[in-house]
């Protein structure tokens, strides 16, 4: 199965890796690892995962790239939404271009999932509590499609403060560390059906 997995920085691995050859020239040592989807990958060897993700996206930045994206494949994992929060961007309009994508996909004929948006460490309390609403707008986008919710931010999020990631599972505040992904492809991704 060839699965697109379409997102942001989340998807790309940054800042360790990217999946642009160009801009992975530009980082130090740059490790395949820091991917939720290679993770994914070795728990299933029959899974194809194409990392569509682009560091610092909207996801109306994101929706202008779904068709190229989809080419190929057979199912799509629909990230995105934490650089609309960063930008204070309402998350009814991140929702909504989410929520476009999954259903574009689904008019292609593919299988979706849609992943919910991580803690972010670096944020403020306005932040924190705007991620909290768009993961209720996603979980609602998930349930009215019928398609799989990847759970990263109850994934990554420390127990001890529902607004961060505990330090071991990030890098910088701002994305997963190797361990944070590692824990994304196996315990949060779902193969989309």
């Amino acid at each position: 199965m060839i699965v697109c997995c379409i997102g942001d920085s989340i998807t790309a691995g940054s800042p360790l890796w990217d999946p642009d050859p160009a801009v992975r020239a530009g980082i130090a040592a740059p490790d395949e690892r820091s991917q939720w989807e290679w993770w994914a990958g070795r728990s299933d060897a029959s899974l194809e995962l194409r990392n569509h993700g682009v560091n610092g996206e909207r996801t109306d930045q994101i929706a202008a790239r779904i068709e190229d994206a989809v080419a190929g494949v057979d199912a799509v994992v629909v990230q995105g939404g934490i650089n609309d929060v960063v930008q204070g961007r309402p998350v009814e309009d991140a929702a909504r271009n989410l929520a476009g994508m999954v259903a574009r996909v689904r008019e292609l004929g593919l299988a979706a999932a849609i992943a919910d948006v991580l803690p972010w460490n670096n944020g403020d309390e306005r932040a924190a509590l705007d991620i909290l609403r768009l993961n209720g707008l996603v979980a609602a986008i998930a349930d009215e499609a019928g398609i799989p919710l990847l759970p990263f931010h109850d994934t990554l999020v420390d127990p001890a403060d529902p607004y961060r990631m505990p330090p071991e599972w990030t890098d910088d505040g701002d994305h997963p560390s190797i361990q944070g992904h590692r824990l994304l492809g196996e315990l949060a991704f779902r193969v989309p059906r």
